[in-house]
């Protein structure tokens, strides 16, 4: 969600200070009232790689969300966009309240990515679904798969790394992090970007802590939301990161900075590698 532009406060997006001490790239790539897309992250990726590259460095790409990791360490080639599929799929979603009705559908046409996702997942479900019926074969049929098991996975010329904490820990920075966002203007960020004429697509409105506000809800409510929707989606994060064997895991009892000399140690042993 970094890649909208005026969503800072809500994504944790760098200062402008961090920017100017450590350059990043892949931020502000888009206007919010844009569906940003898979493969447009890859191209931005490319074009980032290539230009570190030809400098002599080397990059750190920090995430985040598993599936644009896979998109980009693996090549993967996303299927296409079927808009017409999409919306009645919405309008479908939207007159039933039960969160897991997609993911029923999508189990009886295609019963093995029913299987790679929650089944109150309906951003995944509707995906999946639009993809299955708009282009007449099952979406799990698409490139090489994004389940990786114990023992298996595509070689990658990447090193890959997770810093790993207790979950108690995890929920009480979830927590103490929503609270600080709000703190520093999460609320006025919102109302902002809602009052823009274009207002915001729909891949933007589903972020964490904006869609709680643009529901509407009191804010006690839509900070309870966030603090458990963030959780959730950190559990769903582990699950999918822990099936991939060429991470390699650094745990630390509560802060993750204890981990900087055992993760730099293991890198610099390794000097080849991005």
């Amino acid at each position: 969600m970094q890649v909208y532009r005026g969503m800072d406060v809500g994504t944790a997006k760098p200062t402008p200070a961090e920017q100017a001490e450590i350059p990043h790239h892949l931020i502000d790539l888009a206007d919010p009232s844009e569906d940003f897309t898979v493969t447009r992250f890859q191209a931005a990726f490319a074009e980032a790689l290539a230009g570190i590259e030809a400098r002599g460095h080397r990059a750190l790409l920090v995430g985040g969300t598993g599936l644009y990791l896979r998109a980009v360490v693996d090549d993967l080639s996303p299927p296409g966009q079927w808009p017409d599929v999409r919306s009645q799929l919405e309008a479908e979603a939207a007159a039933d309240p039960d969160p897991a009705s997609l993911h029923r559908r999508l189990r009886e046409l295609d019963p093995v990515a029913a299987g790679r996702m929650e089944p109150t997942n309906r951003r995944r479900a509707m995906r999946a679904l639009e993809v299955t019926i708009g282009s007449g074969r099952p979406f799990s049929s698409f490139g090489p798969g994004l389940d990786v098991h114990a023992g298996s996975g595509p070689a990658t010329r990447f090193r890959m790394a997770g810093i790993w904490l207790p979950r108690p820990v995890v929920a009480a920075r979830i927590e103490a992090r929503v609270h600080a966002m709000v703190a520093g203007g999460l609320v006025e960020e919102v109302e902002r970007l809602a009052a823009r004429p274009e207002g915001l697509s729909r891949t933007a409105r589903q972020a964490l802590g904006y869609k709680e506000l643009l529901d509407g809800l009191s804010l006690d409510d839509a900070v309870a939301e966030t603090i458990r929707r963030t959780r959730a989606f950190s559990r769903r994060q582990r699950m999918w990161f822990r099936r991939d064997p060429r991470i390699t895991w650094f745990g630390a009892a509560d802060n993750p900075f204890a981990v900087l000399p055992s993760l730099l140690g293991d890198w610099g042993r390794c000097p080849s590698s991005p």
